[in-house]
């Protein structure tokens, strides 16, 4: 069949955003150049203008430099378009991809739901209820087991009365050891000597000895 109708040209791909932006801006990349240059060229007219006198030679520069400067400002109405059709083409891009990120977004939280629907399937609550009632009664038994083996054995029948007595003498006994009267005399007794051996010293006007004893007169 090819050989007969010939073979069809394959299709070329249809225009993107991004490759026409690019397209635009190179364009205008270049207009630009053609406008430095064009500036440098009327400038060299303006400054031949200031040097010559007037008449025919300085009206041909003249003439020159208006078509110089005219050549210019179709170049920068040019320029102005390509400027806008490129910021156009970058908000339209900038639109479709958002609408494409926000399809892909919602694209995810779908399988994420449909995931969260096949897996709350495999979850029984009532199965859930009756694992959690049977944690609680091992619960409740593991404390009656330690209730149990906490028990004491062999305990002799005491009676009331006679604890009751005994936790009395018990603490007459424990005031009794708490006696600190013994502490009296360690507390009224002289103080250590503060002198050196013979020496003499007074106390209340009286002469004392090293120990802190009165002196007796000799006689």
């Amino acid at each position: 069949m090819n050989r007969l109708f010939g073979k069809g040209k394959p299709k070329e791909p249809p225009p993107n955003l991004t490759d026409c932006i690019s397209n635009v801006d190179s364009r205008a990349g270049s207009i630009e150049k053609k406008i430095s240059m064009l500036d440098v060229e009327l400038k060299k007219y303006k400054d031949q203008m200031k040097r010559m006198r007037d008449g025919p030679a300085k009206n041909t520069v003249k003439q020159k430099a208006l078509r110089v400067l005219k050549q210019r400002k179709m170049y920068e109405s040019q320029l102005d378009n390509m400027r806008q059709q490129s910021f156009n083409m970058e908000q339209a891009n900038y639109a479709t991809q958002t609408l494409k990120d926000t399809k892909a977004t919602v694209d995810a939280m779908k399988t994420g739901v449909k995931s969260m629907k096949k897996e709350f399937k495999k979850v029984d609550l009532d199965e859930i209820e009756d694992l959690q009632d049977e944690m609680e009664d091992m619960l409740e038994q593991a404390n009656e087991v330690q209730e149990s083996l906490s028990r004491s054995y062999a305990t002799p029948d005491v009676d009331e009365d006679d604890l009751e007595a005994e936790l009395e003498a018990l603490g007459d006994d424990m005031l009794m050891d708490d006696d600190t009267s013994y502490l009296d005399e360690a507390v009224n007794a002289p103080a250590a000597p503060d002198a050196l051996p013979g020496a003499e010293s007074t106390q209340d006007g009286v002469l004392v000895d090293e120990f802190g004893l009165p002196q007796i007169a000799a006689t």
